[in-house]
């Protein structure tokens, strides 16, 4: 029998398959430094339940080295990130083998959620990790990357491309930088927002 905590397990193509419609737990509390959106979970991602899974994604790669974390963590340590107060979410919960599978109207239904969600939760920053999905999601089709002027909420809202490995126009050492930017960011303590 399979384990999915077990780091050297790696998803059949059955299991890909079962993993559609799938979801991933969200990691989030409040008070965040910083909360990450993803677009939504791929198959492999699904498959193991932990974001970004996907062997080649420079999500995790680009943390360990941002300086963000407290120590350096893999997909399998995604609840840990609550220690560095940080998150991850996605706009669409459900897995599908492609981005372009999701609707415009199922993207602008998870900016809703989303919505609600920063204003629960309260999160300093939110950092969404794909240019097109912070576009289509919120109907800001002139939107660049880098920090938006307007907020998500009281949050900072930030847009960084997609750290998929399908992306070879940034690598984990540009995503590294991206992600300094935001402890650049953080509010001093005692600071008002």
């Amino acid at each position: 029998m399979k384990r999915v905590e077990d780091r050297r397990w790696r998803p059949a193509k059955a299991d890909l398959e079962a993993a559609r419609r799938k979801t991933v737990k969200d990691v989030i509390g409040p008070g965040l430094d910083v909360l990450f959106v993803g677009i939504n979970p791929g198959l492999y991602t699904a498959a193991i339940g932990h974001h970004f899974g996907r062997p080649g994604n420079r999500f995790w790669p680009a943390l360990n080295a941002s300086g963000l974390l407290r120590s350096k963590l893999t997909p399998y340590d995604s609840r840990r990130l609550l220690k560095s107060n940080i998150g991850i979410t996605n706009i669409v919960r459900r897995a599908t083998a492609a981005a372009s599978e999701l609707t415009i109207p199922e993207l602008r239904r998870g900016a809703k959620r989303l919505t609600r969600l920063v204003a629960r939760y309260k999160p300093e920053q939110v950092a969404f990790l794909g240019l097109g999905l912070y576009r289509d999601a919120f109907d800001r089709p002139a939107a660049q990357v880098g920090l938006q002027r307007e907020r998500l909420g009281e949050s900072l809202l930030w847009v960084f491309p997609n750290p998929s490995g399908l992306n070879a126009h940034f690598q984990v050492p540009d995503y590294a930088r991206m992600f300094r930017r935001l402890k650049a960011r953080r509010p001093k303590a005692g600071s008002l927002r």
